[in-house]
């Protein structure tokens, strides 16, 4: 299963325009149902949130904070990367087909999308078990 990363149209202009901070906002990452599906048109959490994933069994609600955030420049590519994101399962399994990142700072647009990720199939971490989110070395997304 080939996982990809989509970025909205709107958090290109919300990072040109200064709406979202990459190296000074906190971002969170939320786990989605098999009935999400990408829309470039997209822009803020709401336009994504009805198809979250139940809150519960170890995953809270509005997802996890992304932490370690690092966004910086070398050779020409800039890189957005943070820790990888675990839940533990507890008291049931957490399933899950796909993931958005976004903004959780700015109050006006409130929530902006930054990027849609599809696992490419289910993904289960059974009652005790980890569901973890592992970034690629090369970081959550590049600019070049």
């Amino acid at each position: 299963m080939a996982v990809t990363i989509n970025l909205y149209d709107s958090f290109k202009e919300y990072m040109g325009d200064g709406t979202i901070d990459l190296d000074g906002h906190s971002f969170k990452v939320m786990l989605l149902n098999n009935s999400a599906s990408f829309s470039a048109g997209h822009s803020v959490l709401a336009d994504v949130s009805g198809n979250q994933i139940s809150g519960g069994s170890g995953y809270t609600s509005g997802g996890a904070t992304l932490s370690s955030v690092t966004w910086g420049q070398t050779g020409g590519t800039a890189k957005f990367d943070a820790a990888d994101v675990t839940w533990t399962a507890s008291g049931g399994a957490i399933t899950a087909y796909k993931a958005v990142l976004y903004d959780d700072t700015p109050s006006s647009p409130l929530k902006p999308l930054v990027a849609f990720i599809d696992f490419g199939g289910v993904q289960t971490a059974n009652d005790g078990a980890q569901f973890k989110l592992i970034w690629n070395a090369a970081g959550i997304f590049t600019l070049t």
